[in-house]
């Protein structure tokens, strides 16, 4: 099995439990305080965009899931 990219994976599941709240990024980096062009780097296949564990928590709590959840390759939806 080949490993994906974690930051791939990250920027995936963001995305994923991003919709499934029904937030748009700009308003995922309005309630998580950040930026939306940090938000969009993060879920962009093709940039690495680096991220701290404080700003995955952040992120993670925001979205109400775990940080586990935002690192699982392949999760189901």
């Amino acid at each position: 099995m080949e490993r994906t990219d974690i930051y791939q994976t990250i920027g995936k599941n963001i995305k994923k439990y991003r919709k499934k709240a029904g937030l748009s990024q700009e308003q995922l980096a309005n309630k998580a305080n950040l930026s939306y062009g940090y938000i969009k780097n993060l879920e962009a296949k093709n940039v690495r965009a680096t991220i701290s564990i404080e700003t995955l928590d952040f992120i993670a709590h925001t979205l109400n899931v775990t940080i586990i959840d935002l690192l699982k390759e392949n999760s189901i939806d």
